[in-house]
């Protein structure tokens, strides 16, 4: 074996002549092995050139220099980011409000059929029972909703705050949008000139009555004569649109511990964000006395670009002549038995189709709830204490507001004795997703910053919020 080793040494030296290793210890006695036979030896070529010292200072160099950048990159990112979280100050706060969160889909119960009950615990210490009264509006009744102690106390806290008598005629703001509008005077004679005949009847307009308007006596008036025109011909309150009288009640932080239990059950019942619920309009309250009545509408009005709605006009940022009320949902509330009429109609409930036209025919006006509301597809008899809640508008198919649903349309049938007390707690949900997401957003913001006091007028009832009462 030595032999063999000592053959290797001169062939490797002779294919190296330009380089001789320096002399070397034994092998063995290198590697400990005393006077024990020689280990193998490793074949020595060209030093190599990666262990030199000069390479191995200059790798060193752009390794810190490489480590360096990364880290002050990381730092740069880091001090970034930071100074975009921290309070930026009133004037950027102003500028850049950030952008709006994400909102998760609406809720929308399943109606499954007509009748159809689900069992569902609203209270603690009772069940409720929904059930489907039509599909088309995606309608559901609750009886039960309210206790009879919760209903009296609604109308006690709306007489002591005082009601008003609903609002029917058009408002100054509402002449001065009209003014505005880019609306030809055959254009809007023909979208009232419901029958056709080339005459405008009041009826058409407010109201039943003699006096008639030709198209070339409607094309020569201005339009805020033309409002003028059906305020001079006083209309007897039972032959309006809209015959009640109304009060707004507080349901928000500080309020009646009642009134904030309702507005909790009504969450549940919806099983909507606390935000959406919490942010919408307060308890609205509303009296018909006999004759009363409420001709058929929609609770929401659709948002084309000269509309916008009232709720998140704050955060808009646009100028347009019109407000909607954006109502997703409604819910209502029967705080009494009535004693004759008042029921509340549905006139094309669960219809095949919808034709606008249809609903006048043979001199039959289907959203006249004085004189036809026999003829409703649906009608809901007030029961004290029942809720009763649909979707004013259509799905959009991602989860989201769509069309507004035009078999929403209802009405309040006359009342023909006694008295009818209703409560409404309309859902605000504006179309534009966005911004609905920038008004839950800057509402936190203001509850954040200066409280309830910061929130808009609209949502806050001031003169009732401090108010206690117990029955």
């Amino acid at each position: 074996m030595a032999a063999a080793a000592a053959a290797a040494g001169p062939r490797r030296e002779d294919s190296s002549p330009q380089w001789t290793p320096p002399p070397r210890e034994p092998v063995g006695a290198a590697a400990g092995l005393g006077d024990c036979e020689d280990a193998p030896v490793r074949p020595l070529g060209k030093p190599r050139g990666i262990c030199s010292r000069a390479y191995f200072l200059v790798l060193m160099v752009f390794v810190h220099l490489y480590l360096g950048n990364v880290l002050a990159l990381l730092l740069f990112v880091h001090y970034s980011n930071g100074d975009e979280s921290s309070d930026p100050g009133p004037q950027r706060r102003t500028q850049s409000p950030g952008p709006a969160p994400t909102l998760a889909p609406l809720t929308r119960l399943e109606g499954i059929k007509v009748g159809h009950e689900r069992k569902v615990q609203l209270v603690a210490d009772r069940d409720h029972f929904i059930r489907t009264l039509s599909l088309k509006p995606l309608l559901f009744e609750v009886p039960g909703f309210l206790s009879d102690e919760e209903c009296r106390l609604i109308i006690h806290l709306a007489q002591m705050k005082g009601l008003q008598r609903s609002q029917i005629l058009p408002t100054e703001e509402y002449e001065e949008a009209m003014g505005t509008m880019q609306i030809s005077q055959l254009d809007l004679f023909q979208l009232l000139d419901q029958n056709h005949d080339g005459h405008l009847q009041l009826r058409e307009c407010l109201r039943p009555g003699e006096g008639v308007l030709s198209l070339q006596e409607f094309s020569d008036m201005d339009l805020r004569d033309f409002h003028k025109y059906m305020r001079s011909h006083k209309a007897e309150s039972s032959e309006l649109v809209r015959n009640s009288y109304h009060t707004w009640l507080y349901q928000g932080e500080g309020a009646h511990h009642v009134m904030r239990a309702i507005r909790q059950r009504v969450l549940r019942l919806t099983r909507l964000s606390p935000e959406i619920v919490e942010l919408s309009e307060p308890l609205q309250v509303v009296r018909y006395g006999e004759g009363g009545h409420y001709h058929a509408h929609v609770d929401s009005g659709p948002v084309y670009p000269e509309t916008i709605c009232s709720h998140t006009k704050l955060v808009a940022n646009e100028s347009v002549p019109f407000e909607t009320s954006c109502r997703y949902m409604t819910v209502l509330f029967y705080l009494n038995n009535v004693t004759g009429g008042g029921e509340t109609v549905f006139p094309v409930a669960d219809n095949r189709t919808y034709d606008e036209m249809s609903l006048i025919q043979d001199d039959i006006d289907l959203r006249d709830t004085r004189r036809h509301c026999d003829k409703g597809n649906l009608r809901v008899k007030p029961r004290q204490g029942t809720a009763v809640f649909w979707y004013n508008y259509l799905p959009d198919g991602q989860g989201w507001v769509g069309d507004v649903d035009d078999y929403s349309l209802h009405g309040g049938c006359l009342v023909t004795r006694g008295t009818k007390w209703i409560a409404n707690n309309w859902i605000n949900v504006d179309p534009s997703r966005a911004r609905q997401a920038l008004f839950q957003q800057e509402m936190a913001r203001l509850a954040r910053e200066g409280g309830a006091d910061s929130q808009p007028e609209w949502a806050l009832d001031r003169a009732y919020r401090n108010a206690r009462v117990e029955l």
